[in-house]
């Protein structure tokens, strides 16, 4: 038997016992796993070698000079799972005809905190001092500055703790150097004046399914076309699914890999996932998704996320992109109308007067629904009572009513929507009904959209002496209240009072997300009107600041 062939058979065998687990793993890694066994068998006929000893010296490299510097391993050796010594083995192990990597691309797609980042900083290391490449390029690449220095810190401290690698590799703000190869180690970022004149040898691409556009990936690809064998290491989470967006078009490139419907020999491939009709709250899905439970993740933690989605519906999809690793729609429909259904106590405005409570105005153009909501804090019964009504010019309202066939007329006999002649909404309506209400209830504050309404919170603070709030439309300003809006329907501390029109509006809103996991209310079609839960939700926002208990008190600060 030649040396070749030996080591041939060793590294199969060897591969084949690291694959080995006990955890249950999902569709997408056993493909994974089928994929790579099939290698070792099939490869050969195409001229392809696997060369045991230049993948172990990759995993010897990490385990040998590599240490965390963080959390309870900072200091420790950077030891490999069987799983992650299986990528680097087949990553860097199968050779060409010509001595060259076969693989030029590593995609790594797992659940968070599943130590992506610190692999990749290693690799990083790796191809900058180790891989043999004079001149060396290696670059941490990601949409934004900070999310590219992740990588690259992680990759400054692995050095800084290493006096081998420290000796060989000069480390700077914003650069690592060897003087010896003239190579060296930088972070990029979209938001850099430009990507070009790059020639990487080595490129980390961090968070790929938050990428918006094509532009960091396609440069440093194409800028690797006058290197030998260049390696890019991409590692992402699942995001939002978007046939525009380069993060899920890579992901589709790999899954069609896994599945054999494409061909592509330059890309090794490992995706751990939970499976589409798996339940999200079972242990056996969430191992899955991440293959270091109970290394650096634990159980507990996402046991609690787990909960958290169970008790608040609109964090599942976060739940189930971060912590199982699954591609989810960007909108949902949102609130299940049996919890709404539960919420309906009585909300009698003659008993509330005098109360304490905050307004919230969304105002649509004047051709179109509008809405005023006021909220008030719990007191005794520990229910949070809302009250909205809703504008519409009548000229408008009965076209909508013929055309699109909703009950504006029966609203309006309820009490729930108020017409304004006219073919536009009259704003001094609205301004009439504020000032008469606030003269009934102790209004705190009237928060508002300052996108449609600055002219007429200007005349409610100037005219009517009360403080006005603007409450932006953002992710960042919406997503607390929309989330409070929703436990509170959930555990059924909201009274709507059994408001009809409210009630079609809270069957119409949806959510969207962005990728770090905040929501925002959304309509489904553009017939669907949500512009009352839109101003509750604007109350909210500020009447969650209320004296008398605040919600941040019983679920603590959001650090951002």
């Amino acid at each position: 038997m030649s040396p070749a062939v030996a080591a041939l058979d060793s590294g199969t065998e060897l591969v084949a016992d690291l694959l080995e687990t006990d955890r249950a793993i999902g569709e997408l890694e056993t493909l994974a796993r089928e994929r790579i066994l099939r290698a070792h068998e099939e490869w050969p006929a195409k001229g392809y070698t696997f060369d045991l000893a230049a993948g172990l010296r990759v995993i010897e490299f990490v385990e040998g000079y590599c240490r965390h510097y963080k959390g309870e391993w900072a200091g420790t050796p950077m030891l490999l799972e069987n799983w992650q010594k299986v990528i680097l083995l087949e990553s860097f192990g199968w050779m060409r005809e010509d001595g060259l990597r076969v693989h030029r691309t590593m995609w790594l797609e797992l659940g968070r905190k599943n130590g992506k980042s610190a692999l990749a900083a290693a690799l990083g290391v790796y191809l900058l001092i180790a891989d043999g490449e004079q001149g060396a390029e290696v670059y941490s690449s990601a949409t934004k500055r900070d999310q590219a220095r992740i990588v690259f810190q992680f990759a400054k401290e692995i050095v800084n703790q290493s006096p081998q690698l420290a000796e060989h590799i000069k480390v700077q703000r914003t650069n690592m150097s060897v003087l010896r190869t003239r190579s060296k180690f930088e972070p990029l970022s979209a938001e850099g004046d430009t990507l070009d004149g790059l020639s990487p040898h080595g490129n980390i691409i961090d968070e790929l399914h938050s990428h918006r556009d094509r532009n960091v990936y396609d440069k440093l690809i194409t800028a690797q076309a006058a290197r030998r064998q260049p390696m890019s290491v991409c590692i992402t989470t699942a995001g939002i699914y978007d046939p525009e967006k380069i993060g899920w078009q890579l992901h589709d490139h790999a899954t069609a890999l896994l599945n054999g419907t494409v061909e592509d020999d330059s890309w090794f491939v490992w995706i751990s996932a939970a499976d589409r009709d798996d339940d999200p709250y079972a242990p056996e899905t969430w191992q899955k998704a991440n293959p270091n439970l109970n290394v650096s993740i634990y159980p507990s933690f996402i046991e609690q996320r787990a909960s958290e989605a169970l008790s608040q519906p609109s964090s599942l999809n976060a739940f189930m992109r971060l912590h199982l690793n699954q591609w989810t729609q960007q909108i949902e429909r949102w609130l299940d109308m049996a919890h709404w259904d539960a919420c309906n106590h009585e909300v009698d405005l003659d008993a509330l007067e005098g109360r304490e409570c905050y307004m919230g105005l969304d105002l649509s153009s004047k051709l179109d629904l509008t809405a005023l909501a006021l909220i008030f804090p719990p007191t005794d019964d520990d229910l949070w009572r809302l009250w909205v009504n809703c504008y519409i010019p009548r000229e408008t309202m009965v076209e909508r009513e013929r055309v699109d066939r909703i009950p504006y007329s029966t609203w309006e006999r309820e009490g729930w929507i108020t017409p304004t002649e006219g073919d536009v909404i009259d704003y001094k309506w609205i301004e009439k009904d504020i000032l008469e209400l606030s003269e009934r209830f102790n209004v705190q504050e009237v928060a508002y959209d300052p996108w449609s309404a600055q002219q007429t919170a200007l005349r409610i603070r100037d005219d009517m002496g009360i403080p006005v709030v603007p409450i932006r439309q953002g992710f960042m300003s919406l997503s607390e209240p929309t989330k409070e809006f929703e436990r509170l329907v959930v555990s059924g501390k909201l009274a709507h009072g059994g408001n009809s029109c409210l009630a079609w509006q809270a069957n119409n809103v949806t959510v969207r997300h962005d990728p770090a996991g905040n929501i925002k209310p959304d309509k489904g079609q553009q017939t669907h009107k949500i512009d009352g839960i839109a101003a509750s939700i604007i109350a909210l926002a500020r009447a969650s600041l209320w004296d008398g208990g605040s919600v941040y008190e019983e679920e603590g600060i959001l650090v951002l």
